[in-house]
């Protein structure tokens, strides 16, 4: 069953890449001047493990498991895997420029879910963001990063000052949407992953918090 649902997922990723998107742009703001020359994404910043319930929607086939993840220096993180049983599937180390596997299973040592995960997380735990340019709607704060073909949109809380959204785009298209749910800047208790430009959603769940 689970060799099914591997297979299935490299299946679903080979066509649905294939989709195009629209060009991501934001309705409804104005553009204030820049108070921050550069923000951050504080939700893995700590050096106490994150430990969150993991589920996986690829296309119509669902993996759930267990996903920890504990920053190890300055900016580099250690991600590892394990299934509802507690059988590793996936361990690795990343940061911003480097990408290095310990461990995975051989039905997911394909290139392709390899470098799935290596962009969605490098993504996720980027924590440093330089400002381009500052906008704001009702709610939120937003703020522009853009580096080359990439771009960063960064929605902040007003009332509470929290990280709520990062939008990722590339070459203008919308490539991956983070939302959180957070009561801490450290720490998100719920992150939603949605790929734009295939079926791929991830939902994290905290099961144990960092203080």
């Amino acid at each position: 069953m689970r060799r099914f649902l591997l297979q299935s997922f490299l299946y679903s990723i080979l066509f649905l890449l294939f989709i195009s998107c629209k060009t991501y742009q934001l309705t409804d703001v104005k553009t204030i001047p820049n108070s921050e020359k550069e923000i951050e994404n504080l939700y893995f910043s700590s050096k106490e493990d994150y430990v969150y319930k993991c589920q996986i929607d690829i296309y119509k086939n669902h993996i759930s498991g267990i996903l920890i993840v504990k920053k190890i220096s300055k900016t580099k993180h250690r991600v590892a895997l394990t299934s509802d049983f507690g059988n590793k599937l996936i361990d690795f180390e990343i940061s911003d420029q480097d990408f290095k596997i310990n461990y995975i299973i051989p039905d997911l040592d394909k290139k392709i879910v390899k470098n799935f995960l290596r962009n969605d997380f490098q993504q996720l735990l980027k924590q440093k963001y330089p400002v381009s340019e500052s906008f704001e709607n009702t709610n939120s704060r937003i703020y522009l990063s853009q580096t080359d073909d990439k771009k960063y949109y960064l929605f902040f809380n007003k009332e509470n000052g929290l990280l709520s959204q990062i939008m990722f785009t590339k070459n203008n298209k919308p490539k991956i949407d983070f939302s959180f749910e957070a009561k801490k800047h450290i720490f998100a208790d719920s992150i939603n992953l949605q790929h734009k430009d295939f079926k791929i959603n991830i939902k994290l769940f905290q099961i144990t918090e960092t203080e």
